[in-house]
């Protein structure tokens, strides 16, 4: 009996425990992300503590979490929000590729597409050759890989964000309307080719912007600038919009909610430019705008800020974290890319391309022929409307770029420089210097923010309190520009490692890429650690975050050729309290969502 006593005794004891142990685990957080440093988002000094997470929801944030089912020790290290890409380029590549390559890599969880007036919605079934030309044109993505790539589910804009909705992917993604494809689904090839819209089209465009923002664009976007032209030369359909026609899409967007207006413009003549951006405001839209500093104005990227301390809260001038530069490289474009004689050797493999541009008489041919230098890289730069030859391709203005990468290079390693220094012709210390390790050196010519040789200018527009951090163009300029690091870059370069003036404090840093952009297009669950917003995180090695050198590969359909950088220090990524990257690689989980706005 007394056996049988304890017996059940031990049962009744067994049962109590299971019913404790199953409790305790319902009342376990899902993560729980311990002994941090972090970084909130909002600007406040950094803190240690414990963040816990349930469902994609922070639910904790404080001394010491509960337990949790998957738990992460931080060991002190940076706990961060992801960051918020408010200017991307991926509005093909998200057809096809779920990782949203490179940005991905350097922790950002939220990406907003569809910018500087081109994408693929709406899209005229006998328009999507046109709309993939204009796209190669505007923003160098190989027509091949698009072409084959893309698989056109849709033709309105509602049923493009369907498309993307229906796509399991690695990151949050969020479109805005574009002006090209607009103007030519309304109006055809009026439209295409920049012909003034009736007051009976506008209305007509108007109505289609409504629809999109009702379904979730979370803007509107156009160009107003030389520079962007099709594959065919022709300028970007809204270049020379009129003002009424703008003023007609901004009533029915502000009419369905508190959209952004996007523009990327000229600027050109800057009085009558932000006129009808001032116009834009009384509709209860946003504006946003590149601000870049030319080389040729030097200082009117202050005029620009001293206009929108006129509108705070409305007027958000965009500006680069690092200047957008050329990347130069035998892969890619360089000074003698249009070179007859490299020309044909640009066919042959690179390791057969080197040994015959090592060879004296080749090399001798080259640099003998016809050629401008380096200004064959970029389109002339027009300052209201007068056409001025550039000179921010002049070889004191291309650097060495070197590994790791210096992009705040000195005068010292400009081509010229050390073309004097050995006393060598210019132009054949570029040829030598692009042959280095084998092929894969790289040159880079920084086209602004670099007038006075330093980034101080660009740390003073990046800590206006009016202007918000953008232009990565992550998934664009492929064969020449790689700045989806750029999130990577402030950290390392501004926050960390400048020598060369003030740096940036890191919880000021941090906000710049996660409150400030979530908040300009109203993103009001993401950018902060904060109990009720999403959990997307970053959890950085700070001491080890480092970028690797560009490198140009061929992984778009077509086996289509762009320009990639890698980062290290990214211990982890949480998308929806999803670990999606760890130690840089991808764990397999898909949890990002096209995210719709609110009207």
């Amino acid at each position: 009996m007394t056996i049988v006593g304890i017996t059940s005794l031990s049962k009744i004891a067994i049962i109590s425990w299971e019913t404790n142990f199953a409790q305790e685990v319902v009342k376990m957080l899902d993560l729980v992300i311990k002994d941090a440093k972090i970084v909130d988002g909002s600007g406040r000094p950094s803190f240690h503590g414990d963040v816990g997470v349930q469902g994609d929801k922070i639910v904790f944030v404080g001394a010491k979490a509960a337990r949790g089912k998957q738990e992460v020790n931080a060991e002190g290290r940076l706990l961060l929000p992801g960051w918020v890409d408010v200017h991307t380029h991926y509005d093909g590549q998200a057809t096809w590729d779920e990782y949203l390559t490179p940005s991905c890599w350097h922790g950002v969880t939220t990406a907003i597409m569809g910018n500087c007036g081109v994408g693929f919605a709406p899209a005229d079934p006998n328009k999507r050759e046109w709309l993939i030309g204009l796209m190669e044109g505007v923003e160098d993505i190989p027509g091949t890989a698009l072409a084959e790539g893309i698989q056109w589910e849709w033709e309105s804009f509602p049923e493009y964000l369907n498309a993307l909705e229906a796509k399991p992917r690695v990151m949050n993604l969020a479109a805005q309307i574009p002006h090209g494809p607009l103007r030519a689904y309304v109006m055809g090839e009026a439209g295409a080719r920049n012909v003034a819209a009736s007051d009976q089209q506008m209305l007509k465009m108007a109505a289609i912007v409504r629809e999109a923002i009702q379904e979730g664009a979370l803007g509107f976007s156009t160009s107003r600038t030389v520079l962007h032209r099709s594959i065919d030369g022709e300028l970007v359909p809204g270049t020379n919009a009129t003002a009424a026609e703008l003023i007609t899409i901004a009533k029915a967007m502000g009419d369905v909610g508190n959209p952004v207006f996007e523009v990327a413009s000229d600027l050109a003549p800057e009085s009558k430019e932000l006129g009808w951006m001032e116009d834009i405001l009384n509709t209860g839209c946003k504006i946003t705008y590149a601000c870049v500093q030319n080389h040729f104005d030097p200082e009117q990227w202050r005029r620009l800020l001293s206009h929108a301390k006129r509108f705070p809260g409305k007027i958000f001038p965009q500006v680069a974290i690092r200047p957008p530069g050329v990347l130069m490289c035998l892969e890619g474009t360089h000074p003698f890319s249009g070179r007859t004689t490299y020309a044909e050797l640009h066919k042959l493999p690179l390791s057969e391309r080197i040994n015959w541009l090592k060879s004296p008489e080749i090399k001798r041919k080259i640099l003998s022929e016809a050629g401008n230098g380096a200004s064959s890289l970029l389109r002339l730069l027009f300052i209201e409307g007068k056409e001025i030859s550039s000179k921010i391709t002049d070889y004191d203005r291309i650097f060495t770029l070197n590994n790791p990468p210096e992009y705040e290079p000195e005068a010292s390693s400009s081509v010229a420089a050390l073309a004097a220094i050995i006393g060598c012709d210019v132009e054949e210390m570029a040829y030598d210097l692009l042959l280095e390790d084998e092929g894969q050196a790289f040159l880079y010519s920084p086209l602004f923010n670099y007038a006075s040789g330093n980034y101080d200018d660009a740390r003073t527009m990046m800590l206006n309190e009016h202007t918000v951090v953008g232009i990565s163009d992550g998934g664009a300029h492929c064969g020449m520009i790689c700045d989806a690091s750029a999130p990577t870059y402030l950290l390392q370069h501004f926050v960390r490692d400048r020598t060369r003036g003030p740096r940036i404090r890191l919880e000021q840093a941090v906000k710049l890429q996660t409150y400030d952009t979530a908040s300009l297009y109203g993103l009001s669950d993401r950018g902060l650690i904060e109990e009720g917003r999403r959990a997307d995180l970053n959890l950085v090695d700070f001491d080890k975050l480092e970028l690797v050198a560009p490198e140009m590969v061929d992984d778009l359909p077509a086996y289509g050729k762009r320009l990639i950088q890698r980062a290290e220090g990214y211990e982890a990524t949480f998308v929806g309290g999803k670990m999606t990257f760890k130690n840089g690689e991808a764990t397999g989980a898909l949890p990002g969502r096209l995210v719709r706005g609110r009207p």
